[in-house]
């Protein structure tokens, strides 16, 4: 039996499986994760620890890309 909670990613609800770190559900939204910076309920996450965050219902996370331009 797999077990899903409900998150809040950029203001809106995802449903996840309980056993997604934050890599996971990145790499699922096909997200770069080299070219982000991650606010997990108000706190900004360092790329080393993104293997080792995992979720509660209504977590909340916020995903800022880095976008280069000219």
């Amino acid at each position: 039996m797999q077990n899903y909670l409900t998150i809040i990613i950029n203001g809106d609800p995802f449903n996840c499986d309980e056993s997604m770190s934050l890599t996971d559900i990145l790499l699922y939204l096909n997200i770069d994760i080299h070219g982000v910076i991650i606010e997990y309920n108000s706190q900004i996450i360092s790329k080393p620890q993104f293997d080792s965050v995992f979720f509660k219902t209504n977590d909340c996370i916020e995903i800022i890309t880095i976008v280069g331009g000219g």
